[in-house]
Order: C-alpha cells, then structure tokens, then sequence
C-alpha cells in the first residue's frame, strides 16, 4: 500500500484549480496525468524578463516587461497587425502580429488602456517593435512580470507561465518528507530537503544543487530497489541443476565456442549448480553467439530432468528461436514446442499437455507461455531475449512459474557499464565480446538523400547478383501512421522498379501478414524487405548482405546499430547504407560518423549515452519506460556508484526498510514508483 503521505501527490491533476477539458488534453500530450507528474516536470530553462520604465534601443535583443499604452492600429493589405504603442516617456513601439485578425488584436488592446506587455524587444530599421509579445495583461492582473522565469516543455495549447502556475500549486500540496539520504552524505552535499529542492528547481532551473538532490532520490529508489529484488532472490529456495554433459557432449557443432561464449557457459553451469536461482545477465552485441549460450544453458537444465522455457519479445522472434534451436539440437533426444498467441486449438492443448507431462523438454513462445492456464511439470530455468523489453515486475512473474526457476536474461542492445548498474543492478552479468569465426565487419558508408538515385541503381544490381536486402524506412515523428506512410510510398516506388521482388512490414500488420511476408524474404522469394523499425530485433536472413536506411540522422546510435545487425549474419560480406538528410545537426554527424567508424556496440553505447543521454538509450521509446526522468546521463555517471553504496549502507548497517531511515526510504519508492523492491518485501 503506498503510504497516506503521498496521497495528495498521487492525487488527478484535474484536482488542481483551473484544470478544465481544454487544459486536460495538452497535459495528457506531457503525460503529466497526476499532481506529481506536474510537480516532476521541471523546467528545461530559463529567461530573464527585464522590468523597465521606458523603451531604450540599447535594450534592443532583451526580453522586457513594461507599461504600455496603444494609440493607433495598422495592417497593410494581408500583412500583420501593427499595434503603436507608447511608454510613460511618449517613447513608440510596434506591437506586431502575423495572422491578420485585428479584430483579436484590438480586444487585446484597446487604444489609450494601459497594458503590461513583456516580450523581445527588436530592431526593425530605425524603429522598436515587439512581435508576438509573450503577455499582454491589464495593470490588475499583471501581478509580477518581470524577473526570472522558468520555460518548460510544452505541447499544443498551454503557455510556460501556465505550467509554472499550475506546478506551484502541485508543489502548494506536496507533504514535508522524512530524509532517507544518510545524514553525513546530505551535510556534505549541503542539499536541500526533497520539497524544498523541487520548490527550488521550479523556481530557478539554474539550482544545480536541486537538481542534483532530486536527480540523486530517483537514482537512490532505483537502486535500492534492485537490491531489494536481488535480496529476495537469493533468500528464495530454489533448486539444484547439475547435468551430466550426456546431450552437451552430443552436441555437434559446426565451430569451437569463442572464448568468451566459453566462459558465459562455464558462469551459468556454476550458477545453476546453486540451489539460490539464479539472475544472471548475458549481454551481447549483435551476433556475438548469444542463442549457443541459451541452449547451452537449456540442455543443463534438460539433463538435470528439469523442463526450460525460452521468452521472446515478438511472434516472429519466437519462431525463428524455434527454428534456429530445431537445427542446432536436432538429433539430440530434446523436445521443443513453440507457443503464442496464435496458436489455438488442438495445436495449443497438445503444447499444454506436453508441459504438464513433461513430454516437452523446453518450450519457446511470447509472453503466452506464462498465461494462467500454462502448467509445467518441473520448470527449472527461464531465458529471456531482449531482456530490455521486460521490467522488473515481469521478470518477478516469471519466477512465480515452477519452484522459483533460475532466470537468464538476454540482450543484444549493449549497454554501457554505467546503466547496467541502473538498470541490472540486482543482476550478475557476463559479457560475450568477441566474435565467432567467420563473421565479418558490416561495412559502413554514410550518402546524401540526393543521392538516393545511386542507391537504387546499386540495389538493382546487387539484386541481379542474387542478393537480398532491408530498406528501412525512416522514424518521421512519434507517429506510427506517419512512418507508416513513408514505408508505403518507399515500398511502392520499389515495387515499380523491381516488380515481384518487394515487400512491406510494419507493427500494424497482423501478426499472420507480417510472417508471411517474413517467410517468403527468408525463403529467396522476395528481394527487397521494406520496413518500418519493426525489424529492429532479431530476424535473421542469413543471404541478405545490404541494408539501406533512410534519413539516418533520425535514428539514434544504439538503434542504427541493432538495425546494422540485420545483415553480416552469413559468410558474405555485407554493407549498411546510411542515408542522411541534408541539414545535419553536430550530434547526427557525429553519430554517423562513428557508425561508419567502428562496428563495436559496447562503444557505440557508451557514445550514446554521452550524446543523447540514457532515456533513449535502449530504445525505451519501444518498450515505453523511461529510465529515469530527472537524472541526466552526467548525473547518472557522477551519483550512480554514492546512490549504490548508501542503499548498501541502509541495508547491511541502517536495519533496513524496518530502520527509522528505511522507513523514509520505504516512501522513495513509492515516491519513484520502484515500488517493485516494496512488494518483495511487505513483512518489513
């Protein structure tokens, strides 16, 4: 239960004065649907409004706030409105406004009314004008324009000077909090308390001290509550797998392990022999070998008469883990089943009765595999791909299936070694940095969009040479429909060059079309697979060795990365084209730049995380969970591993949630919505 404390934060925005349907629609564009999303969504800047008494060209380039009184209108033909204006000096200004209603801009001001006005005071000739000012406010209500004033994020219909109001009064109701930070730490810092600090921020963007006290309370929350998890891992009871190495032994496989697939195997066996279930991370670049790893993992577990599952993020994944573990285990004495939720009827009872029989030895499927209705015999291990996908509550789901089974968590996102930390922080990790044989770099070459009619010409001649290739076609905004629409104008240009040859996938196909499509590129049918960045993760096509992406600079790193691993999965040599837009930005050219450069992932992510910071960073947009929303990638470096021992401290030294400190630090995570690490651990 979150404690009564927070109720008032916890609280509807529309409890808020002044929150009507028209002011709900641009909040709810911010996310900002609870008094504590408004009181968290702090300003990303600041101006100073100078207040003046009259108007002085050597102002000229400044935000002022002044007295002025409107004495005559003019709007030439179609053009802007041009109210004059004069100060308490007789000085005149042009009020300018584009969009020709001088009927809103009379009503605004009406002549010889004096008015407060505050906006960037320009030069335009020899004359003063202000165009669009930011207020215009009758002397009664102009309060105090003027002075710093915080800029926020905004959407569609509301001002800054709105959501400052509106954040004072988030802050008006939020409660005075008992401390959770250690108390030398906090005198050292010299931080504020938690209200104080947002009180602070909202009040001055500039107060580094504020901001890095919030920014250091979600990085805390965050990692206590990892411990909290992994605290109540290892309590858990779970059971034993020591195999034989009869079916590992019988395994044949087409090339030696690298060494460091060998030593993942060798830390997952020593995990699996302990009777604590194991959490471990496996993190690999793309193709770095990460499914021998898994099976490896899955025939330990098979020989120790357990049964394992494997849990990928999509359909189309699950199948291809189905196929690709079929090949590699096939002539071994294992049974495999794949299971989504597509399959219905007699094909999904079999599956089921498998499981509760023990027939099946390990089952691969989506998110079905853990339904209510799924009873395993004797489920010892659990292989989660795409690891990032999955938060820490489903990955607590998925141990609530057999008697608390291991967990292996994969991903093919690199992550640098300061977010695995924050993100994996109750994990152990092991990293498969080394390439197995035979794989080739992806070569990498960075083109303007106004040499797309090379591209094409290339395609068609690699076409010819019977090759295959991706198109991805670019993110256009947060819009599906809009991306959607460039993948089926690209598609169809394609179509009319090289007919028969192309196809279209995209995340509103149903889950059928979408395999279908799949199917016949896998199988040589088509040449050219355009998509939109559902191919992201995961497929595998072994001939296809080109990859075209279009308007590149849109993508961050990490993701043009895991889109780069689409191809090199064979023997050939494979090429990555990245289109560019022509207007490039310093961050773009220089992620382009480095993509070109290197194919190593885990410096490709730590890269990213110093250009675009860690909310993105795992492609957070898919999965929908933002990391962390107050602490940048800087304070994340710099509070990270202080955050991390003082959760140690409260835990090992302070008595832990039970302590006078644990219990303030019980409401930090409610307070961050870690509350994960509370569930766990209800009795005290």
């Amino acid at each position: 239960m979150r404690p009564e404390i927070l109720n008032p934060l916890f609280a509807e925005v529309t409890v808020l004065k002044g929150i009507g349907p028209a002011l709900a629609k641009p909040l709810e564009r911010l996310k900002i649907a609870r008094v504590i999303d408004l009181a968290l969504h702090l300003p990303s800047g600041w101006v100073d409004r100078v207040a003046v008494d009259e108007l002085d060209m050597a102002d000229a380039g400044r935000t002022i706030a002044i007295t002025l009184t409107p004495v005559d209108y003019r709007q030439g033909g179609r053009g802007p409105v041009r109210c004059h204006a004069t100060d308490a000096k007789g000085n005149y200004v042009s009020l300018v406004y584009f969009g020709g209603n001088a009927g809103w801009v009379k009503k605004l001001l009406p002549l010889g009314e004096p008015r407060r006005v505050s906006g960037r005071l320009e030069m335009y000739g020899q004359e003063l004008q202000i165009i669009h000012p930011d207020y215009v406010l009758p002397l009664d209500e102009a309060g105090a324009v003027g002075g710093r004033e915080a800029i926020y994020p905004l959407s569609e219909g509301i001002t800054s000077r709105r959501l400052g109001q509106l954040a004072a009064q988030a802050i008006e109701r939020a409660p005075a909090l008992p401390e959770w930070i250690e108390p030398g730490l906090l005198a050292r810092r010299d931080w504020p308390s938690w209200r104080e600090a947002i009180a602070r921020v909202h009040a001055d963007p500039q107060d580094a001290g504020a901001r890095a006290r919030l920014a250091y309370d979600e990085i805390f929350a965050n990692q206590l509550a990892l411990m909290l998890v992994r605290a109540s891992s290892r309590a858990r009871k779970g059971r034993a797998l020591a195999g034989d190495g009869r079916l590992r032994a019988a395994l044949q496989l087409p090339y030696a392990p690298t060494g460091a697939q060998a030593s993942a195997i060798a830390e997952i066996e020593g995990d699996l022999a302990q009777s604590a279930p194991m959490l471990r991370l496996l993190q690999g670049d793309v193709g770095s070998g990460k499914t021998l790893v898994a099976a490896m993992a899955l025939l330990i577990a098979v020989e120790a008469g357990a049964q394992g599952a494997l849990l990928a993020p999509t359909e189309i994944l699950a199948r291809q883990h189905y196929e690709n573990l079929q090949r590699l285990l096939s002539g071994l004495p294992v049974r495999l089943a794949v299971l989504t939720g597509r399959d219905k009827g007699r094909a999904r009872e079999g599956v089921l009765m498998g499981l509760a029989d023990g027939s099946i030895d390990i089952l691969i499927g989506t998110h079905a595999i853990f339904q209510e209705a799924v009873g395993y015999r004797d489920l010892g291990l659990v292989v989660v791909d795409e690891q990032h996908r999955f938060g820490v509550a489903e990955r607590m789901m998925l141990t609530n299936k057999g008697q608390n089974p291991h967990l292996l968590a994969m991903t093919a996102t690199p992550i640098p070694r300061t977010l695995t930390l924050a993100l994996y922080g109750e994990m152990d990790v092991s990293r498969l940095d080394e390439m197995p044989p035979g794989r080739q770099p992806i070569q990498t070459r960075v083109l303007s969009e106004d040499r797309l009619d090379e591209v094409v010409a290339a395609l068609g001649r690699h076409l010819e040479g019977g090759g295959q290739a991706y198109w991805v076609c670019p993110l256009v905004e947060e819009s599906e429909k809009s991306d959607l629409a460039a993948a089926e104008a690209r598609a169809a240009a394609l179509a009319a060059r090289f007919p028969g040859k192309v196809g279209l996938v995209h995340g509103r196909m149903k889950g059928p079309d979408k395999d279908r499509v799949m199917a016949e590129f896998a199988g040589g049918r088509l040449g050219v697979l355009v998509a939109t960045t559902v191919i992201e993760v995961g497929v595998d096509v072994p001939n296809a060795t080109l990859i075209v992406i279009e308007a590149a600079d849109r993508f961050g790193l990490a993701q043009l990365h895991q889109l780069r691993g689409r191809v090199g999965r064979g023997t050939g040599a494979s090429n990555c084209l990245l289109i560019r837009g022509s207007a490039l930005s310093e961050t773009s050219r220089a992620r382009l730049a480095l993509m070109r450069d290197t194919n190593d992932g885990f410096r490709i992510a730590e890269e990213d995380l110093r250009l675009r910071g860690g909310g993105e960073l795992l492609g957070t947009r898919q999965s929908g969970e933002a990391m962390f929303r107050l602490a940048t990638p800087e304070l994340l470096q710099e509070l990270l591993p202080i955050a991390t021992d003082d959760a140690r401290l409260l835990i090992d030294r302070d008595g832990g949630l039970s302590g006078a400190r644990g219990q303030a630090a019980r409401i930090a995570l409610y307070l961050f919505e870690r509350d994960a690490g509370v569930a766990l651990l209800r009795s005290g």
